[in-house]
């Protein structure tokens, strides 16, 4: 099965459970089978013809076997021992089962395969395709579809070499109390089994129900990347926190707030609202997670080994999702759209805070400190991006070669030493604001 290691987990997981519901049920029809035999058939078997008593002294040894069938694979299931492999032989063993029963009626009584489907047997369909339902395969359900077709076909064109002059009494025999007995009780326990199968379904289908809902809430509140992780104690895990390497961006309108006063509230919630979507096309397109806007401002987080270059990926989106805006806005006779960009890459702490009714997944550390200081740095700059060597570093990637500008070093509160920095789409710092030895930002 594809999927992450957990999904395989969680899968095999289900077939150890619905092997164990398959071998309970194994030993329910068996157990039942025998019961049924023992009231309608057992007081009778000194009077019957040799033929039937050799059939049922076969159909009894059968049923014990099938009954030790479901108690070993209870055994293995619950003793965590069980394998992929063995639920193809069960079902192997299901259905060889049922057919060799009613080919040993057929032959036991030498009468021809047209009356196949009056053997009590063949009504035991029903049940071992329920078993095959219980797993939830559709492999699996046609291979068993597939032996008992044929099984049946085979046993259907069957000539026995000389039919018996008691062919008659023997066919109608099969439609006596005791077989319809038997066949009554055949459907009843199929319909166990469907009804058991119908129970596990209905359960499975309000547990993904219950679980979709459960991260839809969550994901009100967290970012919707974090929904994979929600399943299977993720938010816990979550809760706890842990400390990573992370990429970290920011990016904020310039002189949004100037823009926006005496403006009509729609104007401005349709600006917000364009910045925002443009946002989300950028960080969708580099798998960036968008950890918060804060009104005209957003963070994106990029995790993984390949964060640092997904991060400079959705800084140039971004860039050119903001210059495609500008032309817009100036066709229509609007002002451009200015923003400053900063990214750096470091330690982070990340986890969620917050209680039920409030719920917040942010990393926290200096990185995200530098970043948004990098970010207040590109106004001074004139620089549209600004990003720290140590984010290059982390992507492998030559900032001169890539169209960066080196810009000098900035020196930022609490850092004892400068921070190496490359600037894009800049005019330079302007002579008084040149960071330098003295300046902190």
């Amino acid at each position: 099965m594809r999927g992450s290691a957990a999904d395989r987990e969680l899968w095999r997981q289900a077939e150890v459970e619905a092997e164990r519901v398959v071998s309970v049920l194994r030993i329910g029809v068996s157990l039942g089978l025998l019961l049924i035999f023992f009231l309608t058939v057992w007081d009778n078997v000194e009077t019957v013809e040799s033929y039937l008593r050799r059939q049922w002294l076969f159909a009894l040894a059968t049923m014990f076997s099938y009954l030790l069938l479901g108690l070993f694979t209870l055994w293995r299931a619950r003793r965590g021992m069980f394998r992929g492999w063995m639920i193809w032989t069960g079902v192997t063993l299901d259905c060889a089962f049922l057919l060799v029963n009613a080919w040993v009626g057929l032959e036991n009584t030498s009468l021809p395969g047209g009356v196949t489907f009056l053997l009590p047997p063949i009504w035991l369909v029903p049940g071992v395709l329920a078993f095959a339902v219980l797993r939830f395969n559709p492999y699996l359900q046609a291979y068993t579809v597939l032996l008992i077709v044929t099984g049946l076909s085979l046993m259907v064109f069957w000539q026995p070499e000389q039919v018996p002059v008691q062919a008659a009494e023997r066919a109608l025999f099969l439609l006596s109390l005791p077989p319809n007995i038997i066949r009554i009780s055949m459907i009843a326990l199929a319909g166990i089994v469907l009804v058991v199968a119908a129970y596990r379904m209905r359960g499975l289908l309000h547990r993904s129900i219950t679980e979709a809902q459960a991260r839809t809430n969550l994901t009100r509140y967290l970012p919707a990347q974090l929904a994979g992780r929600l399943a299977g104690g993720g938010l816990e895990e979550l809760r706890q926190g842990q400390r990573q390497q992370m990429a970290v961006l920011f990016i904020d309108i310039r002189r949004f707030t100037s823009w926006s006063e005496g403006r009509d509230p729609q104007e401005v919630s349709a600006y917000i609202t364009e910045f925002r979507r443009r946002v989300q096309r950028a960080a969708a397109c580099s798998n960036g997670l968008i950890d918060k806007y804060i009104g005209d401002a957003a963070m994106i987080l990029f995790e993984g080994e390949d964060g640092a270059q997904r991060a400079l990926d959705c800084a140039g989106a971004l860039d050119e999702e903001l210059q495609r805006w500008t032309a817009l806005r100036l066709e229509a006779g609007e002002g451009p759209v200015e923003a400053g960009i900063g990214l750096h890459w470091g330690e982070v702490f990340s986890g969620v805070v917050g209680n039920a009714e409030r719920l917040e997944y942010s990393v926290f550390g200096d990185t995200v400190n530098i970043a948004a200081r990098l970010e207040q740095l590109t106004r001074q700059a004139d620089a549209r991006i600004i990003a720290s060597a140590a984010l290059f570093d982390a992507a492998g990637a030559k900032p001169a070669r890539d169209g960066w500008i080196a810009l000098p070093p900035v020196h930022l509160r609490g850092r004892s030493s400068g921070l190496d920095i490359f600037g894009w789409g800049q005019g330079g710092f302007a002579p008084d604001q040149r960071p330098g030895e003295d300046t902190a930002v």
